[in-house]
């Protein structure tokens, strides 16, 4: 018996990975938190699963209480996750409860809403010149910080910035990000990512926290922070740039196209 770590994507049905769709059909108990992802993810196991638990309502006591009892009837578990699972899916501590008691466990990766936010703005988070890093973080609220990940520590760098979990806070987090960005960074802050009501709204740390009132956004809502996100000032990247040789665009060109070797029949 197993228990299977899903990243069921940002909501968007198709954006769980082949893997995770597979995996998912072959567990006779599911667990999912339904505050986080939609039901239509179960569309494929609803006549197939013999259960299936939302865990919105329940601690994680009960909800390794569900594994135990699968693992002792033999039942492989999938538990899905929004998202990635590695990236604030609250895993390690469900993790560690398992070790605990000797259940196996795998982790399936999933999309995260980073790079759904990013798709669905259509939008490079990395450009030439602009900014080479993306930090991935979340407003300090319940839980605990160390100093140097706070807000003002990370802006030094001016890379771009993909916060979590912090909507409600955005008047505190445009003031802490001012003086590091300047008040006309781009902004955008994207709701409920690839769902069906997905919205977002665009600015600048002048303007958003007015924008994302009047949209009524308060919560589950990335806000990414950047000049990647409005600028035509970049440079193109090294890696097709004709000038540029690699093992696979050697400078000078061999007489015979390189060919794909194949296994003779």
């Amino acid at each position: 018996m197993k228990v299977y770590f899903i990243g069921a994507g940002p909501g968007d049905p198709e954006l769980m990975t082949l893997k995770g769709h597979r995996i998912l059909q072959e567990c006779p108990v599911i667990l999912y938190a339904g505050s986080l992802i939609p039901r239509e993810v179960l569309q494929a196991v609803e006549d197939k699963a013999e259960k299936i638990i939302d865990t919105a309502s329940i601690d994680l006591e009960e909800i390794t209480a569900h594994i135990t009892q699968a693992h002792a009837e033999g039942k492989n578990v999938a538990r899905l996750q929004c998202g990635d699972p590695a990236l604030y899916g609250a895993i390690g501590e469900q993790i560690r409860r398992l070790e605990e008691v000797g259940i196996e466990y795998e982790v399936v990766p999933g999309v995260s809403a980073v790079a759904a936010s990013a798709a669905y703005l259509g939008k490079e988070l990395t450009l030439s010149g602009v900014s080479q890093t993306v930090i991935m973080t979340r407003y300090e609220g319940k839980t605990p910080f160390p100093e140097r990940e706070r807000l003002p520590q990370l802006a030094q760098s001016q890379a771009t910035l993909a916060i979590h979990l912090g909507v409600t806070r955005i008047h505190k987090i445009v003031e802490e990000l001012i003086p590091h960005y300047g008040e006309d960074c781009p902004v955008a802050v994207c709701y409920r990512t690839s769902w069906p009501d997905q919205d977002k709204v665009t600015g600048t740390l002048k303007d958003i926290v007015q924008k994302v009132r009047d949209k009524g956004f308060s919560r589950t809502a990335l806000i990414l922070v950047g000049h990647v996100l409005d600028t035509d000032d970049f440079a193109d990247s090294y890696l097709y740039h004709k000038d540029q040789p690699h093992v696979y665009r050697p400078r000078v060109k061999p007489e015979v196209p390189r060919t794909v070797k194949r296994d003779a029949v």
